[in-house]
């Protein structure tokens, strides 16, 4: 299998690559910090672009890079000897030549790294390997074509591993001249605490519902499914993958077969289990889902005890269902532990390769107990 056939490791199933998505949407913040320190004159060499998963981390480091690369460095002041203005926007022109060459991954002064193929080939590598950062030395001391500056995007921080992070390291401590280097970074306290502290930390924010339908109208979704929104919460990668493997009617079975707590409907939990932990070319994708979905169910529990407030439901008759099940704090807190302790039952029972339907099912039953307990 050749590195083209393999799917892009920085690429969400179902969605357009971050390279392609000019606009961003819900992170004026943190794009007006980027712009507010390049407007000094003295641009830090590395930033950690950091929050949750989804959100356009990756879209905004992509943003920075086509406008790092497309604006021209200042050689001194203006006509009249005064500064130039500070650009207002990390926007460029679509149809500017740095912006399809990046496209086509053709720009010279341009490096991804990424994960790429293991030994083998025929699948991605678990991990950002250390001779994938030992090739982009030689980029880093190539100087620029046109005497522009160069940008290195690191598609995700968190693949990195122990050899690959000390080589990435070095790199940073050192940094060439006209470099930036732009990590994106999902869990950045997994991270060597020596990488965080030479970057300067972009962090983003989840997505506001307006913010979010924009974003996935431009990623194609134009009609979401009800409740896609709060069950992303605030992520477009999430709600990207929620939409394609249908979790908005999952979770809507799950909130159904609950919809009569304490009492289970056994045979409807049976055939729930029995459905979700199926066999077929996707099942564990959706399995995963089932099994993620009712842990969200009890977060939204916990969450719904603790603060007494109803959400934006998720499915039909779930904050009626809730504010049952979760009317105070000792509800919360039940369902909080039920939350941590399935979580980690989960977790062990896929590892262990136990019986996707027999450990939903108990998944369930536990719920049931649960129920019973605080009824």
């Amino acid at each position: 299998m050749t590195d083209d056939a393999l799917p892009e490791p920085d690429c969400l199933p179902g969605a357009p690559h971050p390279r392609e998505t000019l606009q961003l949407h819900g992170q004026s913040t943190a794009e007006q910090a980027f712009l507010a320190a390049y407007a000094t004159g003295r641009l830090h060499h590395a930033w950690l672009l950091t929050g949750p998963r989804g959100i356009g981390k990756a879209t905004l480091a992509w943003r920075i890079a086509r406008f790092l690369i497309a604006t021209p460095e200042e050689q001194g002041g203006g006509l009249f000897g005064d500064a130039p203005a500070a650009p207002a926007t990390l926007d460029v022109p679509p149809d500017h030549p740095a912006v399809r060459r990046m496209a086509a991954l053709g720009e010279p002064r341009l490096h991804l790294l990424r994960r790429g193929p293991n030994d083998r080939g025929d699948r991605l590598s678990a991990d950002i390997r250390v001779d994938v950062v030992r090739k982009m030395q030689s980029f880093l001391h190539l100087s620029a074509a046109d005497g522009g500056r160069r940008v290195v995007i690191v598609d995700a921080a968190d693949d990195l591993n122990t050899q690959s992070a000390n080589a990435l390291l070095k790199l940073l401590e050192e940094p060439p001249a006209r470099v930036t280097f732009l990590l994106v970074a999902h869990q950045p306290s997994a991270l060597l605490p020596t990488i965080r502290s030479r970057c300067r930390e972009l962090r983003l924010s989840p997505l506001s519902p307006d913010d979010l339908a924009l974003a996935l109208a431009g990623a194609g979704v134009d009609a979401p499914p009800r409740g896609l929104a709060a069950l992303a919460q605030g992520s477009v990668g999430e709600a990207i993958r929620l939409s394609t493997l249908d979790g908005p009617e999952t979770y809507a079975r799950i909130v159904a077969l609950f919809a009569t707590l304490p009492r289970l409907e056994r045979a409807r939990a049976v055939a729930f289990a029995d459905s979700a932990g199926g066999r077929g070319a996707d099942a564990e994708v959706r399995t995963d889902l089932a099994f993620a979905l009712t842990e969200t169910f009890l977060a939204r529990a916990a969450h719904r005890g603790a603060t007494r407030h109803d959400q934006p439901e998720a499915a039909p008759g779930e904050a009626a269902l809730l504010a049952r099940l979760a009317p105070d704090d000792r509800a919360g807190r039940a369902w909080a532990d039920l939350h941590a302790t399935l979580g980690q039952r989960i977790r062990h029972g896929r590892a262990v390769n136990l019986d996707p339907a027999a450990l939903l099912l108990d998944t369930v039953l536990k719920v049931s107990d649960t129920a019973g307990r605080l009824a």
